[in-house]
C-alpha cells in the first residue's frame, strides 16, 4: 500500500510502499477514505515540542519511530476483521476510528481514560497512522459507526471534534449561562463553536490575528470575533461576556495566549489549554491565587466522549466545520500550507 511519511525530521513527506497490514486475533483493517491533517501534525514532523530555554520534547523519545506515517483523525471502511471480533464490526461500513488508544493493561485504561495512560500507543501519533490506503487498529470497540455519513466531514471529530468537545466538558454548568472565550478560530476553534451550540449554550466570543478566520468564527455563531492584538481587547471581551469572563479555551497556547486568558478572567474564573504552541508563561504566577483561577491542561478526551460527540452529529445537531479536500498525494503539499496558516478549516486528504 501507499503511505506518506516522515523519514526525516522537517524533510518532505516520503511517498513508501509497504506492506498492507495483516489483521489477526481482534484486531480490524480499514480502507482508508479521509484522513484529517491536525496543526499538532507539525510539531511530530518537526520532531518534538517546544519547552523553552532551548528545551523540546522529543517525538523520537516519546515513542514515535522513524519512518512514521501521521494521521490521526481518520474514518473508513472495514475491509477485514481478526477471528476474535467477527461480528463486532460489519465489513464493508464505514467508522471514525478513536485514535487515543493507551497500553489497554493499566488501570487508567481500565477505568476508561486511555487518553491519560501513562504507555500510550496513539494511532498516528506512536502507532503508523493515516496519512496511508490502509490503516490497522488494534480492537473494534475503537471503531465508531457513521452510517451514510460523509468520512471526510467525520474524521475531524476524533481530534478536534473531540479535543474541543472534551475541553467543553470540564467547563462545567459556565457553559449554560454566560459567554465564553475561545482563542484561536482555526479548525478547533470552529468545532468548539458548533459544539456549544449542539448543547444550547450560551455561545462564545473568538480571538484570532486571521480576519478570514474571524469571519468564519461568526459564519458558525460566535457572538462576536475580535482581534486579540487590540489595545482594548480586554474591555471589548469582558463588554462581549456581558460584564466578566469566567471562561477561556486556549487553543494557541504560547506566553502571549495564556497570559491574554489569565488576564481576561474574573475571580473564581477557568482557563482551558489545549494549544501547544510551546515556550514558557510570562503571566504573573500570583494572580492565579489573587483571582482564584483554576488551569486545566485538556488532553483529548475519552472513547465515551467520542460516542457522545458523534450520536450529537449524527443527530444532526453539530454542523460540519468547512473542509478542503485534497487527494492523499498532496500530503506533503498540504501539511506545508497547514503551517504557513493558509487552510480554513480543517484539510483532509480523501483516497
Amino acid at each position: 500500500m501507499k503511505t506518506y511519511s516522515i523519514v526525516e525530521f522537517g524533510a518532505p513527506l516520503a511517498e513508501r510502499e509497504v506492506p498492507v497490514p495483516a489483521v489477526e486475533g481482534r484486531e480490524v483493517l480499514v480502507k482508508m477514505k479521509a484522513a484529517g491533517m491536525c496543526h499538532s501534525d507539525l510539531h511530530i514532523w518537526e520532531g518534538g515540542y517546544d519547552l523553552g530555554h532551548g528545551k523540546k520534547i522529543s517525538i523520537v523519545d516519546r515513542g514515535t519511530p522513524l519512518p512514521f506515517t501521521m494521521g490521526h483523525e481518520n474514518a473508513g471502511e472495514v475491509v477485514a476483521v481478526g477471528p476474535d471480533a467477527q461480528g463486532e464490526v460489519t465489513v464493508g461500513q464505514n467508522y471514525v476510528v478513536y485514535p487515543w488508544i493507551g497500553c489497554r493493561q493499566c488501570e487508567t485504561c481500565a477505568s476508561g481514560f486511555e487518553n491519560m495512560c501513562l504507555q500510550p500507543r496513539h494511532i498516528g501519533i506512536h502507532e503508523q497512522g493515516g496519512y496511508a490506503e490502509y490503516l490497522w487498529v488494534p480492537d473494534p470497540k475503537y471503531l465508531i459507526p457513521i452510517g451514510d455519513l460523509d468520512p471526510a466531514a467525520m474524521a475531524p471529530y476524533a481530534c478536534s471534534g473531540l479535543t474541543t468537545f472534551s475541553a467543553i466538558r470540564k467547563l462545567g454548568d459556565v457553559v449554560q449561562s454566560k459567554p465564553i472565550v475561545i482563542i484561536g478560530a482555526g479548525a478547533l476553534g470552529l468545532m468548539a463553536l458548533r459544539n456549544l451550540r449542539a448543547i444550547g449554550a450560551k455561545g462564545a466570543i473568538s480571538l484570532d490575528i486571521d480576519p478570514a478566520k474571524r469571519e468564519l468564527a461568526l459564519e458558525a455563531g460566535a457572538i462576536a470575533a475580535f482581534d486579540p492584538n487590540d489595545a482594548d481587547i480586554v474591555a471589548k471581551v469582558h463588554a462581549a461576556c456581558g460584564g466578566t469572563c469566567m471562561a477561556v479555551i486556549d487553543l494557541v497556547g504560547s506566553p502571549q495566549t495564556t497570559a491574554m486568558g489569565v488576564d481576561m478572567l474574573t475571580k473564581g474564573g477557568k482557563l482551558v489549554m489545549i494549544g501547544m504552541y510551546g515556550n514558557l508563561a510570562n503571566f504573573p504566577l500570583a494572580m492565579i491565587v489573587l483571582k482564584g483561577l483554576t488551569i486545566i491542561g485538556s488532553l483529548l478526551g475519552t472513547l465515551d466522549e467520542l460516542h457522545e460527540l458523534i450520536g450529537l452529529v449524527r443527530a444532526g445537531k453539530v454542523a460540519p466545520i468547512p473542509l478542503e479536500r485534497h487527494p492523499l498525494d498532496c500530503a506533503n503539499q498540504t501539511l506545508l500550507e497547514i503551517r504557513d496558516g493558509k487552510v480554513r478549516g480543517r484539510a483532509v486528504l480523501c483516497s
